[in-house]
């Protein structure tokens, strides 16, 4: 493996695009990022639900908010909100939707949410 390894979020090994989503993703060695980018109006339950046919989104999520706001529900009643700047871990059974008129742009680490996030 090289001693370093970089590649742009701009020209991703992949790209998925459900409704109102766009998520590029690149590996770097072992490890795979994503970014997300969710347009205003988007929810889990609306956007992606159709794909993955669960009640709820069974990803753990690791990541960083670059911009906008979501609103996260878990199914255990736990409530936040993310925006620019914080840094967050979610559990699997959640429901989220983009807060405001801005897209939520974030990335997400070291998880297997990066590799397999929106695909049936």
């Amino acid at each position: 493996m090289a001693s370093i390894e970089t590649k742009s979020m701009d020209h991703p090994d992949e790209t998925r695009t459900p409704d109102k989503t766009s998520m590029n993703v690149v590996h770097l060695g072992g490890a795979t990022v994503g970014r997300f980018t969710l347009q205003p109006g988007w929810r889990w339950s609306d956007c992606i639900k159709p794909v993955v046919g669960t009640d709820s989104c069974q990803a753990a999520h690791l990541g960083y908010v670059v911009s906008g706001t979501i609103h996260i529900a878990a199914t255990d009643g736990a409530e936040a909100d993310l925006s620019a700047g914080d840094a967050y871990r979610l559990e699997p059974g959640h429901d989220a939707w983009v807060v405001g008129n801005e897209p939520f742009v974030a990335l997400e680490f070291e998880s297997k949410t990066a590799d397999t996030y929106a695909k049936g």
